[in-house]
């Protein structure tokens, strides 16, 4: 073919990029990859020194049902180990710690109890109603995309004991507050991702695993398989579809034809691009409305493993506002060498603590650890590494973007809708597991399977494929307890001590007592 002519023209170099141009290539078609950063993987991130031996700073965790991703890591021989729970977690809330085993943290105040219980078992029943691939078709979908998930809660929680935590899951998730996320859009992607405990579980969940040598190197062998066509600082800055080819030209003034072309950037990115003709006006507005989340990823490392000789697994759960970190991980190497917890910063405190020094964070970051595992050895790291994703230029943020309210019903329809010969991949557009890298394969791989629909290479019925289940990690289900499907709710228990005026009115007298403070909080 001649001098920068392709059949497509995939522009993002991440995984979605590239899992889509390693299909269409393996379909027989000759794709080139336009990457704006002089490397790929793009949310992923892996770096290699002396004192980490490699270290994630970007996207790392991978788990059951996250079929696309272990396929492609298998293929390339790339191998994955359990993220360390084998001592207790440690909850640490009101400046006491308290170890614990599970995915979430156990609650004594019986009200709480019946909060937390009713809060999940809530979410994940209204998510049943909400279908993956179009939420915006969901019998409630006005009235919950008008909603905030903080105003969700209120509606849904009694206690603030339940409150706080449910804002603790918000910022872990998705990197974002409760008041800036639609409640329609959250319950989606929590949906999306198997629910509650799937999608906040280690073990069986979410965070399950890691790779061996890093995420990167699976963005990495895709990159080498495609050989010379990923072209590294290749910023686009417009796409021309006037002419009988789409015309693709980067900031180094280098032209690339091709008949299609796929966009696999977050879709804030696209504003940086100059479309001919102009975009749709739904898809236009779209991109200015859906900002991306806010978060730090921080790596302390020490010279031994000092948490668990205390009994501790390196997982911390902190509700503490002073506190710079919210989760934490254990980080340290398969073999148990180069000791090291990961936290991350999250949401409204990525923002507030962006203006100190990395010294500075560090130093806030060990001293919240020496609390929570109550040892001065955290005082004294070895080395540390951290990565603020809010300033890199070709991503603007982690994990992935979130909806406001009301976006979702009236702009999300067009996420995934072609543009004339633009196709859209990447993370977001994913219908499973959107925000993590089993999500960008999917979306990659859907955005190539409609171009060769389009070419008539496949049927339409062959474009949404599903992915059998991995062998090596099988996915448990999660099993509900019959008093977890069958407690009350706080209300529903006050409901049902009502059983007389006395009762109704020492009830009532109660309820207004502990929602105003009058009664002490566990």
């Amino acid at each position: 073919m001649e001098a920068n002519a392709y059949d497509v023209i995939v522009i993002g170099g991440g995984i979605s990029g590239l899992s889509a141009a390693k299909l269409l290539m393996e379909s027989g078609l000759n794709p080139v990859v336009l990457e704006a950063r002089d490397r790929v993987g793009g949310r992923t991130y892996t770096v290699q020194n002396k004192q980490t031996k490699w270290v994630d700073l970007g996207g790392a965790y991978i788990g059951p049902t996250q079929n696309r991703i272990l396929r492609l890591a298998k293929q390339y021989g790339v191998q994955t180990y359990k993220v360390n729970e084998q001592e207790s977690l440690v909850h640490h809330v009101k400046g006491k710690s308290y170890p614990y085993k599970g995915s979430f943290p156990p609650v004594w105040n019986p009200l709480a109890l019946l909060d937390y219980n009713n809060l999940w078992r809530t979410m994940d029943k209204m998510g049943m109603e909400i279908p993956k691939e179009a939420p915006w078709r969901a019998p409630h979908a006005e009235e919950w995309d008008k909603m905030t998930m903080q105003e969700l809660f209120k509606k849904v929680c009694w206690t603030s004991v339940a409150r706080r935590f449910a804002t603790l899951f918000v910022n872990v998730n998705v990197t974002s507050e409760p008041h800036e996320v639609s409640a329609l859009w959250f319950l989606w992607y929590v949906k999306q991702c198997g629910g509650t405990m799937r999608i906040f579980s280690t073990t069986n969940g979410g965070q399950e695993r890691k790779f061996v040598g890093g995420s990167s190197q699976i963005s990495e062998c895709m990159a080498r398989e495609l050989g010379d066509r990923v072209k590294l600082d290749s910023a686009v800055y417009s796409i021309d579809q006037t002419g009988d080819m789409v015309l693709v030209k980067t900031l180094h003034e280098d032209t690339y034809k091709a008949k299609y072309v796929i966009l696999a950037i977050p879709p804030g990115l696209n504003l940086k691009i100059h479309f001919k003709p102009e975009l749709p006006p739904i898809r236009n507005q779209l991109i200015h409305r859906v900002p991306m989340g806010s978060v730090i990823k921080c790596m302390v490392y020490y010279r031994e493993n000092f948490w668990r000789k205390k009994g501790y697994c390196g997982s911390m759960v902190i509700e503490d506002e002073e506190a710079p970190i919210g989760l934490t991980l254990d980080d340290t190497k398969p073999d148990g060498t180069v000791p090291a917890i990961m936290g991350f910063i999250l949401a409204r405190k990525s923002r507030t603590l962006a203006g100190l020094t990395k010294e500075e964070r560090k130093k806030r970051i060990c001293e919240i650890y020496a609390r929570v595992l109550g040892s001065d050895d955290a005082l004294h790291p070895v080395h540390y590494e951290e990565k603020n994703w809010c300033e890199e230029e070709y991503s603007a943020g982690c994990y992935t973007v979130y909806f406001p309210p009301g976006i979702l019903t009236q702009f999300g329809r067009v996420m995934r809708e072609p543009v004339g010969r633009l196709y859209f991949a990447g993370t977001e557009t994913a219908t499973e597991w959107s925000g993590y890298m089993e999500g960008a394969v999917q979306a990659g791989e859907r955005a190539a399977r409609e171009i060769l629909c389009m070419m008539g290479k496949i049927h339409s019925s062959q474009i949404w494929q599903p992915e059998p289940q991995s062998m090596d990690v099988p996915a448990v289900p999660f099993v509900t307890t019959f008093w977890e499907r069958n407690l009350p709710s706080v209300g529903g228990f006050f409901k049902f001590l009502g059983v007389s005026s006395f009762l109704t009115v020492a009830t009532v007298v109660g309820v207004v007592a502990y929602k105003k403070g009058l009664l002490p909080r566990s």
